[in-house]
């Protein structure tokens, strides 16, 4: 039997694995169900329909699975869904998904996500990601694995965090930022691959070098978006994680910080 502590209040429809823990005056509504080994620590909120994975740790004063304030919400029993083993820190909001999209908010594997940061509704967070304290995503925000987004980073709707990029102290972002690549700034502006960041991933020297080419291409030769992909091919031979760059750069509505 899940290690319910007497001050917490837990819906009886709620599905806890026999090893939930969940601490004092925490809340957990009905529709809610959580995986072997989480830790539900004082003073959460967890309203359905949610679903959390195995292993996670969520931090007293977040907010989890709360409707979302998006105008057009009426109530529909739209979703959260939280992977494994991801550690949510103090006063975080996660809200669900809208009918207006996928329904769903979706928050993946392995992630460390900082007191005070908010997901928006219908965002999609990757697996190994870093959201530090009090960064903000809009709703339909996707980040990509690897990316990690620094303190007081303002996300757009609708825009995408590319892999493994990485994003300065409060910086606003307005369009999309392509993988790898480092932004600073409000309005966000590309400084740099994320050299440091790939060499702790153990990226090759070559992988690097193939990417700091890339970033130039794109950024330093005045080139459309169509001629620095047709480019950026010839460098597939020397990385094949170029593909993550030509594919960003073609698939990207709303055009990439710059």
């Amino acid at each position: 039997m899940a290690n319910i502590h007497p001050q917490a209040l837990v819906d009886p429809s709620a599905i806890l694995a026999d090893d939930v823990e969940v601490g004092p005056f925490s809340i957990i509504g009905s529709d809610v169900k959580i995986g072997s080994g989480t830790v539900v620590k004082s003073h959460v909120v967890i309203k359905g329909p949610t679903s959390i994975g195995q292993h996670n740790v969520i931090y007293q004063f977040s907010s989890i699975g709360e409707d979302t304030p998006d105008l057009k919400y009426k109530g529909e029993a739209t979703r959260l869904e939280i992977g494994d083993r991801n550690v949510i820190r103090e006063g975080v909001t996660l809200h669900r998904g809208t009918v207006q999209d996928r329904g769903v908010t979706t928050i993946g594997h392995d992630n460390l996500i900082m007191a005070y940061a908010h997901v928006g509704h219908d965002s999609i967070v990757g697996n190994h990601t870093i959201l530090v304290n009090n960064v903000a995503l809009a709703g339909h925000v996707v980040v990509e694995d690897w990316a990690i987004l620094g303190g007081y980073t303002l996300v757009h709707q609708y825009c995408r965090i590319g892999a493994h990029s990485f994003s300065g102290m409060g910086t606003a972002i307005g369009k999309d930022v392509p993988p790898f690549v480092m932004v600073y700034g409000n309005p966000a502006e590309a400084k740099s691959m994320n050299v440091e960041g790939l060499k702790r991933r153990g990226f090759s020297k070559d992988d690097i070098s193939a990417l700091m080419h890339a970033y130039k291409l794109i950024y330093r030769r005045g080139l459309t978006v169509e001629d620095a992909c047709q480019q950026l091919e010839e460098l597939l031979t020397q990385s094949l994680h170029v593909q993550l760059l030509i594919d960003s750069l073609r698939q990207s509505s709303r055009g990439i910080v710059r």
